[in-house]
């Protein structure tokens, strides 16, 4: 609890005006919850005992003075603290994800995006409780506990002693079942996390589940994660609801003491009906304060539990960092030296050295797993080398900031990605819409034919996933974002394979005109596309066995032309 608000107090501080209005709303509430009581004492000593008129006249003004100022002040209160806790979940929120789009990709590789989702929504949420409703809620009833303390040890400090001395006792029971909360609470979140990631899977794998009509088994997967969020909900219930009886008996104890004591001091004169009751009103007011106090330690644990899993996140740092240097002017050349790359010790490539020119086009093929896919995510910088060097213009690629390097490269994989945007901002991604260059890469990618035909043209909206466009449709337009970046580098991994022959062969008549102008590297099953490459590798088991043009390599590469004939 201590270690939740050293990290979260220093956020208020951003918010001084809102803070001060909001303790200026606090101060209200306990000034009018502690004059509500004070209000007992005149009502019956003064009116129902005394028979004071004047007092009768003025009690109602009080009254609602009192409870005007309790209701304005928990009003004031309850906004700024709000409005505090919203911005700085959505502060927190931006933080969290700007961080996550800047670790590694070998991460999101291993953590399942349904887990990811959970923290950043789930478990935000509720550390939103601690900025908007926990910390302000703790400092109100602090607030309220110390006006009404101070009230009761006034009008009597006999009876005060009694019931301060009984309620420190609670705080034994209560940490028992704030360890309890803390436990459940962390079980609670990560069966949440799995059941969204077992969600996620659903929704993304739609189509494999009606075609192979498995809803009743996806059902009892999802059901089983269903569950054991449930289990663990009703646990927290179940130990958070025991906060209310110990909470209630221990009060009870203290109050029944006080009102014997204080029953005697009444009748043997040494304090009036009025005292005794403003005294008795006040100790019942103390009461829920302290009981609303303990509830929100409780509630603290659940938020302690998604903080911990959230600095568990900002905690990663990538591997992949940023150069000092900004790559200007055009890359001439790319040259890899004995490189290899493992995954978790596993070899994925073993010393590959080669060199490609501007205006040169480089193919890979091979079979599945012949680490094709890998060096390509070597060349976009997904990873860094385990050994060897990758040189740009004859500099350590690392040495160059990444954003002025994936400037110069363009990388279109076979899993497209289109966004729920128009079609001019899928083309013109992270750049400023240029209308014409837009239109010439649509152009160039033989994208405009399907494009113009839309009622909105180039601002045609694109749904999820580009659902509304053929396979092919969302491949051009993939293909039309890599040629407005201009780049220096294409790099094409399976990207035409959605294609129809004749769009395939365009788009191939296309890019040999704009070959000239940068470095191509293309990966291909069907080595049809990759005839008139400059240089073909040919990987097998992390390594390249032959290296040439097609003609040669049919000629001398038994497995090159073993993949021919099988493609």
């Amino acid at each position: 609890m201590k270690e939740l608000l050293r990290q979260y107090l220093p956020y208020l501080v951003g918010y001084k005006k809102h803070f001060f209005f909001a303790v200026l709303g606090m101060i209200a509430v306990a000034a009018g919850t502690a004059g509500t009581a004070q209000l007992i004492k005149p009502v019956l000593d003064d009116i129902f005992i005394n028979k004071d008129k004047e007092m009768l006249l003025l009690m109602p003004f009080l009254l609602f003075g009192v409870f005007a100022l309790k209701g304005i002040g928990k009003y004031i209160q309850t906004y700024y603290t709000s409005f505090i806790g919203q911005d700085v979940v959505r502060k927190l929120r931006d933080r969290l994800v700007e961080h996550l789009t800047y670790l590694d990709i070998d991460f999101f590789r291993r953590m399942h995006t349904g887990e990811i989702l959970s923290r950043v929504t789930n478990d935000i949420s509720r550390i939103q409780t601690v900025v908007a409703s926990i910390i302000p809620d703790l400092i109100r009833e602090t607030m309220t506990i110390i006006a009404l303390t101070g009230y009761v040890i006034y009008e009597s400090p006999k009876l005060a002693f009694y019931f301060l001395i009984i309620m420190p006792l609670a705080i034994f029971p209560l940490s028992k079942l704030a360890k309890k909360m803390r436990r459940y609470s962390k079980l609670s979140q990560e069966s949440t996390a799995d059941m969204t990631a077992r969600l996620g899977e659903i929704l993304a794998n739609i189509e494999i589940i009606k075609s192979n009509s498995s809803q009743d088994y996806e059902k009892s997967r999802f059901a089983k994660e269903n569950q054991n969020v449930f289990k663990f909900i009703m646990k927290q219930v179940r130990t958070n609801a025991l906060t209310s009886p110990v909470m209630e008996l221990l009060g009870s104890i203290a109050i029944g003491i006080v009102i014997y004591i204080g029953g005697k001091e009444v009748i043997e004169g040494r304090m009036s009906v009025g005292s005794f009751f403003a005294f008795a009103t006040a100790l019942f007011m103390l009461y829920d304060p302290v009981k609303r106090l303990s509830a929100l330690y409780n509630r603290a644990q659940d938020a302690i539990t998604a903080n911990t899993r959230m600095h568990e996140l900002l905690a990663k740092q990538p591997r992949i960092v940023s150069g000092n240097k900004v790559l200007t002017g055009n890359i001439e050349t790319i040259a890899l030296q004995n490189i290899s790359l493992a995954y978790n010790h596993t070899p994925a490539l073993k010393n590959i050295s080669f060199e490609a020119k501007r205006g040169q086009s480089i193919a890979l093929v091979g079979d599945s797993g012949a680490g094709k896919s890998s060096l390509v995510s070597l060349l976009v910088r997904f990873y860094d080398p385990t050994k060897g060097k990758i040189l740009i213009n004859d500099t350590d690629y690392t040495e160059f900031t990444l954003p002025s390097l994936h400037r110069k490269i363009a990388y279109v994989t076979q899993r497209i990605y289109i966004f729920n945007d128009t079609i001019a901002a899928n083309v013109a991604y992270g750049e400023d819409i240029d209308e014409e260059r837009i239109i010439q890469a649509l152009k160039k990618a033989f994208a405009m034919e399907f494009v113009e035909k839309f009622e909105e043209g180039i601002f045609t909206l694109l749904s999820e996933n580009g659902n509304n466009l053929s396979g092919g449709q969302r491949q051009r337009i993939a293909l039309a974002r890599a040629l407005y970046k201009n780049p220096d580098i294409l790099i094409l991994d399976e990207a035409t394979s959605a294609l129809d022959n004749i769009s395939e062969a365009l788009i191939q008549q296309a890019l040999k005109a704009l070959k000239p102008h940068m470095i191509t590297f293309t990966v291909a099953h069907r080595l049809s596309t990759i005839e008139e490459s400059d240089t073909i590798l040919v990987f097998e088991k992390g390594e390249i066995i032959c290296r040439g043009a097609h003609t040669d390599l049919l000629q001398h590469c038994k497995t090159y032309s073993k993949l021919s004939k099988i493609h």
